[in-house]
C-alpha cells in the first residue's frame, strides 16, 4: 500500500514540475534546466512503477535506489533555478517541501526492504 501512495505522489510531484516549467523564462539556459528537472521529477515515479514490478527483492531495492537519486537530483535542479534567479524561492518553497518528503520516504523505504 505504502509504495500505492508513493507512486501517486511522485506522479502529482512530477505534474506540479512540468507545470512549474511552463513558467519559467523562455531562454536558453531555462529551457535546458527546465528539460533536466523534468527528466528527473518523472524519473522518480517511472522507477517507482518499475521497481513494484521488479521480480526480486533486489531488483525492488535497486529501482528504489535510482529512484531516490532521481529525487535528489530533482532537488540539485530545483535549487539551481533559485540561485540562478530563474523564479523566486516562494514560488518554489512547496516544490522543494516536497522533493525533502519524497527522499525521506524513499530513504525509509530502501532502509526497511534491506532489513
Amino acid at each position: 500500500m505504502q509504495n500505492i501512495d508513493i507512486q501517486d505522489r511522485a506522479k502529482k510531484f512530477a505534474v506540479r514540475v512540468i507545470r512549474m516549467v511552463r513558467a519559467l523564462p523562455k531562454e536558453g539556459a531555462s529551457f535546458v534546466i527546465g528539460k533536466q528537472v523534468i527528466r528527473s521529477a518523472t524519473s522518480i515515479g517511472a522507477n517507482l512503477v518499475e521497481g513494484g514490478g521488479g521480480a526480486t527483492k533486489k531488483d525492488f531495492i535497486n529501482f528504489m535506489n535510482i529512484a531516490r537519486k532521481s529525487a535528489l537530483e530533482t532537488r540539485y535542479w530545483l535549487e539551481l533555478i533559485i540561485a540562478a534567479d530563474l523564479l523566486k524561492e516562494g514560488k518554489l518553497k512547496e516544490l522543494l517541501c516536497e522533493i525533502e518528503e519524497i527522499i525521506k520516504i524513499l530513504t525509509r523505504i530502501i532502509l526497511n526492504s534491506k532489513k
